[in-house]
């Protein structure tokens, strides 16, 4: 027999009944039932049920056991009594009657408890995270995450793309989030930088003749945390294809997308639907409009409209005038509120005040009557007109959103997802897929008072040189899009700007010279003066797919050792000072004020 064990503790049924087997696992749960004590024991793979009675030779040293503690137990196997089977277990019919104990290694009191799903504070979870993680739901969000990972790389490789491996260390990059630096021993004073993405190595790999590459990819930012992106670190599915339009790219990954989402579905019986394929495809503007943002939820039914039109030389004054002066007013349909009470619609207009916004007006309806201030100035006939082009039922009532045009937009986007979560609108029976495309290539940045790039500054503008020669910057759309579902960005994505004297150009255009280009963006400019095919892709995160496939609202339930908010691992000690030896060797002196001993010393030196 097998030191350790003959099963899992998932692997025993009825027709293993009479066998000798040996176990090993960690105490889940002791009960005690005057004189017979049952013991759940749990592997990775399941629970078996221990029974020991009063008189047997184990019995006292089970009942000592903390919960926890690993034991390996030889035992008999035997049928559970009438009655007493566990439908909800593979091993729910059956028992082990324990005749010899091993403790392989005693518990300690825990901080936690494993049993059961009882919140505990994230600084508890993390600092615990190996007993956090042998809790069921997360242990098997984990499990999850590699059963998406192996099934990813199956899709991509049944695409025709390759898996290749891209540098860790590399140079720090002007663009985008902050880098992780790391010092270089051998060269004094000089720095390496985490991977921010493997863009540019992915480009150049297109360049450098391969054809359809891939790569569940670490990235690294130093950025905050929040719920739907993990401080520090991250993982994608990096992808770029060579000779391709945007169509080309859409066609090859939507298979990989949709065939995950279904294959996951039904995860611990959710039983979900995945929107058909091709998925849809929204450009940007007519996404801010309708959604009021550029990750619409289009689970949510519900369609944000401008009636500016509609309120110019209206009796109600207030968005009459905000009209006059330029300004947009946005309409927030409210389905089927004929019997909510005003207080509805007031604790909206106070939830917009406690976003930082200046209130969301409204009008209600019931049978076709309209009420409320707004209705009562602007006239019965006019809010009927608008609600008939709006769509509008008899008692469907309506959200205001008025002013400047970011304004309005955003304080529309979010009263839609508001309104749509009050009235239980959202299907969560549903993942939704979309393409957002047509992202504008530059936008004014008031701040700086200049223009600059909008999204992405390495892809290709649509029209190419011509349209940067000939167009203003501001109307000049460019081969950008990102995928989103339910709400919630997976990535962002181009076909690239690979031609030298376009990028020149658009860089131009944004502020910066030839040299700024020739200096910050080297390795890519001098490699496309050789020959670059056309290419593009994009990078959907691993971590937002699993998060959504687990119905998890948080992404540190699906990443095994993840940081907390402020980029800490309370588990490691990370980050942490590092010695004056250390620190010596890099050529570095710290400047934060510090209290290890051997960190002050070198500052001192």
């Amino acid at each position: 027999m097998h030191a350790y064990r003959t099963h899992t503790c998932a692997a025993l049924d009825a027709e293993a009944v009479g066998n000798a087997v040996r176990l090993s696992g960690w105490v889940h749960r002791k009960r005690d039932h005057g004189g017979v004590l049952f013991i759940d024991l749990r592997d990775h793979y399941g629970i078996t049920q221990i029974v020991a009675k009063t008189g047997s030779p184990v019995f006292a040293l089970l009942e000592g056991l903390r919960v926890e503690t690993v034991v390996t137990v030889t035992g008999r196997v035997v049928a559970r009594e009438a009655g007493q089977a566990n439908a909800n277990l593979p091993t729910g019919e059956i028992e082990v009657e324990a005749g010899e104990v091993t403790v392989q290694s005693p518990a300690q009191e825990l901080p936690l408890p494993v049993f059961g799903e009882a919140e505990y504070p994230e600084d508890i979870r993390l600092r615990y995270r190996f007993l956090d993680l042998r809790r069921e739901r997360l242990h098997a969000n984990i499990m999850l995450r590699a059963q998406v990972i192996a099934s990813i790389r199956q899709r991509m490789i049944g695409q025709g793309f390759t898996e290749f491996q891209t540098p860790i260390l590399t140079a720090s990059s002007p663009e985008g989030a902050r880098d992780y630096l790391v010092p270089s021993r051998v060269h004094p004073g000089k720095f390496y930088a985490l991977p921010q993405a493997p863009q540019m190595f992915k480009q150049l790999l297109m360049v450098a003749g391969f054809d359809r590459y891939f790569q569940i990819a670490p990235c690294f930012r130093d950025e905050d945390a929040r719920a739907d992106r993990s401080p520090g670190e991250f993982y994608q599915l990096d992808f770029e294809m060579s000779f391709v339009t945007q169509d080309d790219v859409f066609a090859a990954i939507e298979p990989v997308l949709h065939g995950l989402f279904e294959e996951f579905a039904d995860w611990q019986g959710k039983g979900r639907q995945v929107s058909a394929l091709p998925f849809r495809r929204i450009p940007y503007r007519e996404s801010m409009l309708k959604y009021g943002n550029d990750k619409p939820d289009l689970r949510n039914p519900i369609l944000i409209a401008d009636v500016s039109d509609h309120f110019r030389g209206s009796g109600f004054g207030r968005f009459a005038s905000i009209v006059e002066a330029g300004d947009v007013v946005r309409a927030i349909p409210a389905p089927g509120t004929a019997d909510k009470s005003r207080k509805f619609f007031d604790d909206m207009n106070a939830w917009a005040q406690g976003e930082g916004f200046a209130g969301l007006g409204y009008a209600t309806r019931k049978g076709g009557e309209w009420g409320g201030p707004i209705a009562k100035n602007h006239g019965e006939d006019k809010m009927s007109a608008m609600a008939d082009a709006l769509d509008l039922g008899p008692d469907d009532g309506l959200f205001f959103a008025a002013g400047p045009v970011a304004q309005a937009t955003r304080l529309a986007g979010l009263a839609r997802t508001r309104v749509a979560e009050q009235l239980g609108l959202i299907d969560a029976k549903r993942f939704e897929f979309c393409w957002i495309v047509d992202f504008p290539m530059f936008e004014y940045d008031e701040d700086a008072k200049k223009v600059d790039f909008s999204h992405n500054p390495f892809s290709m503008p649509q029209g190419e040189l011509a349209a940067l020669v000939s167009k203003d910057p501001l109307d000049i759309l460019a081969y950008q899009y990102d995928i989103v579902c339910n709400g919630i960005e997976l990535s962002s994505g181009a076909i690239r700007n690979h031609r030298p004297e376009i990028m020149y150009k658009a860089f131009e255009i944004a502020g910066y010279s030839r040299e700024d280009v020739d200096k910050n963006f080297a390795g890519m400019i001098n490699a496309f003066k050789f020959g670059a095919p056309p290419h593009g892709g994009s990078a959907p995160g691993i971590d937002r797919m699993v998060m959504l496939l687990a119905d998890e609202p948080n992404i540190r339930e699906v990443i095994t050792f993840p940081m907390t908010q402020k980029a800490e691992d309370l588990m490691m000690g990370a980050p942490s000072f590092v010695s004056a030896k250390q620190l010596k060797e890099l050529h570095l002196r710290s400047t934060a004020e510090v209290k290890d001993a051997a960190a002050v010393s070198i500052q001192a030196g």
